[in-house]
């Protein structure tokens, strides 16, 4: 992970970090003349937190964020289609072998622009159902308002009249409103609960295809580039002629049943986690089910809650705590 187990805390290097130093930052990052994101961006994210209810500001500023996310997304997928084009075009006078394998990089590079079309619309799904969530608390508001000032209300009485005959009115009225703000806060407890959840089941669902058949392409990719003779000549020598055109057009064509066959199923990448799932008995107890994952590995029972059974420790050995995902082969 980027960070260790929150986003609060520092940055942490990953495993391949330490064995690979990664690359200075991109030239493209530095020296923006309106800072690290567009005027347009900046100017929505601010203004969606500085209007509308208290209640649901955050949230608003969030769905907002994220619809610059998308707008970025989608420039992203327009750009890599018109490299895939500058690709082909660029590959077409080079040498055979060159421009047969440049304008079959340049289709999987096209693909991966629509893959990246297809993810926004996915990703919507994602942040329409957040959105709900939004629209759920700016509901809410008026109830907490009205409460809040009919307490007001009866503590400046109290202050300046302690005998009036409005206060009586006024408490009856407060009971109304604490009646009516309760059953507001349990519909916004309950719904925050289900929609967070199935927003984000929307949003790791469309990461997982879409990181997924990323990798079908980039195994496919490396499979193409294997076709190009890299070995140096002498001047003067001539290179083998190049005979790889039915083998690149079947990469291709595998590479597309791939992708059309991919489904969760079989999905390649599999967590292994060192934590259990169940329903909680009293908030402790887990079940022996495994979360959504494979390669769990059993700790043994424990005896009491909170107490592990004898010859089994609390805590969770250093290379179990942070597993990494496994490709299968």
């Amino acid at each position: 992970m980027h960070r260790t187990y929150s986003m609060r805390n520092s940055r942490a290097p990953t495993a391949q970090q330490m064995v690979t130093p990664p690359p200075p930052p991109s030239s493209t990052k530095a020296g923006r003349f309106f800072g690290k994101g567009s005027l347009a961006h900046t100017f929505r994210r601010t203004t969606a937190g500085s209007f509308g209810p208290d209640l649901a500001r955050k949230l608003a500023q969030l769905v907002k964020m994220e619809k610059n996310v998308m707008r970025s997304i989608e420039l992203v997928s327009r750009e890599r289609r018109e490299v895939a084009k500058q690709l082909s075009l660029w590959g077409e006078e080079c040498d055979d072998d060159v421009s047969d394998i440049t304008d079959k990089l340049g289709v999987l590079v096209y693909e991966v622009g629509e893959l990246e079309d297809q993810f926004i619309d996915r990703y919507d799904q994602y942040r329409v159902t957040m959105k709900s969530i939004r629209n759920i608390e700016a509901s809410v508001q008026p109830s907490r308002d009205r409460k809040q000032k009919i307490t007001d209300q009866i503590a400046q009485l109290k202050y300046k009249d302690p005998n009036s005959p409005k206060i009586v009115v006024l408490e009856q009225e407060l009971v109304r409103a604490e009646a009516e703000s309760l059953v507001a806060e349990a519909q916004l407890s309950n719904i925050t609960r289900e929609k967070l959840k199935a927003a984000f089941a929307y949003q790791f669902d469309a990461l997982r295809e879409h990181s997924e058949k990323l990798a079908l392409i980039a195994n496919y990719g490396l499979s193409l580039l294997d076709l190009i003779d890299d070995q140096a000549v002498t001047p003067g020598e001539t290179r083998p002629a190049y005979d790889g055109y039915e083998a690149s057009k079947q990469i291709i064509i595998d590479c597309e049943n791939a992708l059309a066959n991919w489904t969760f199923e079989n999905a390649a990448v599999k967590p292994s986690l060192s934590i259990r799932q169940g329903q909680r008995e009293g908030g402790f107890e887990l079940e022996d089910e495994p979360l959504r994952g494979e390669g769990m590995e059993d700790w043994g029972e424990q005896d009491k809650l909170g107490e592990p059974a004898e010859g089994t420790t609390s805590e969770v050995p250093a290379e179990e705590k942070r597993p990494a995902p496994v490709m299968a082969a």
